[in-house]
């Protein structure tokens, strides 16, 4: 009789253990989309994380964006990216926004490694920063099986999204730390959310980026230091240009500033979110099927990208 009150025990703690992940996951994406809405107030970001902030890929897509977003706050910014003449423009374009801001560029390419960090290291070390924008991405030119990738581009998406993302915050994180206040803002990609065919290795580089992000708060939010783990889907840019519907803006699928006026206005609130409420709502669905099913869905929709690339080619 014991023994079967124990299997009885044992299948029931199971079918409770099985249905916990599901609904955690379910309920956290609920509750990434409930936050900001029921907590409308502005974070007034300069008194609660400091003066300057460093955004990495700078001068387009979301990091430009989201670099007009916190000029229009007043934070002094640092801009990162690997072509002077459009972190010029770049910054002469928010200045336009904000006069009253100051702005330092950096010319630095994240694909060559461990080199490209020097340089930022000596231009950065006077600057006590606020905010970081962990913004530099490289996805594949399109959807990809991996050995039709060419081995340069794979060491690139490597060393672009988890090598640039890793070191940057290294070398902010102990001054943060020391003064007591900062936010490290890294911005993954939906891609992470399962395992992506045909952008295997640039949905396993963001899957990197969230965990990294859950050990650091980890390690620093008892600091006083804020660790945001975004995670976009579709957004109208340039680096989904290979198929023409993901470059038409829509409710579900916005451009750059729409997603980065939503995505700020999360800092401070939540640590992690797609950043972009019609975003957290299909979140909110994606999370429900397990994880095979969303691989092959995405398997599909990647497979029907890839078809676009390729019709568009022809034309």
């Amino acid at each position: 009789m014991w023994l079967e009150v124990i299997l009885w025990l044992i299948c029931g703690l199971i079918v409770v253990w099985a249905l916990l992940d599901p609904i955690s996951r379910v309920a956290s994406a609920a509750w990434e989309i409930l936050v900001p809405i029921v907590n409308s107030k502005p974070v007034d970001l300069r008194s609660e994380f400091g003066d300057w902030a460093v955004v990495t890929g700078s001068t387009d897509g979301i990091g430009k964006a989201y670099a007009n977003e916190l000029a229009s706050r007043n934070i002094n910014l640092i801009l990162i990216s690997r072509t002077l003449e459009k972190l010029e423009a770049t910054k002469k374009e928010i200045l336009q926004i904000n006069p009253n801001i100051q702005v330092k560029i950096i010319v630095a390419d994240f694909s060559k490694g461990k080199e490209s960090l020097c340089n930022i290291e000596t231009e950065l070390k006077d600057f006590p920063i606020g905010i970081l924008v962990n913004n530099v991405g490289k996805q594949y030119e399109y959807p990809m099986y991996l050995g039709e990738v060419p081995e340069n581009e794979l060491w690139d998406i490597i060393n672009v999204n988890v090598g640039a993302t890793t070191l940057m915050t290294r070398l902010v994180i102990n001054g943060m730390k020391n003064r007591g206040k900062g936010a490290v803002v890294n911005i993954s990609s939906g891609s992470e959310l399962q395992p992506l065919p045909l952008m295997t290795v640039y949905a396993a580089t963001k899957v990197y980026v969230g965990s990294f992000s859950e050990a650091l708060r980890a390690e620093y939010s008892k600091f006083g230091l804020t660790i945001q783990h975004l995670t976009p889907l579709f957004v109208n840019t340039k680096m989904n240009a290979f198929s023409q519907r993901l470059q038409v803006s829509t409710i579900f699928v916005p451009n750059a500033a729409t997603y980065a006026k939503n995505a700020i206005s999360t800092l401070g609130k939540v640590n992690t979110s797609t950043g972009y409420w019609a975003h957290g709502i299909q979140n909110f669905f994606t999370l429900i099927p397990p994880v095979w099913i969303r691989m092959k869905i995405g398997q599909i929709m990647n497979q029907i990208l890839r078809n676009d690339y390729f019709k568009e080619k022809k034309q």
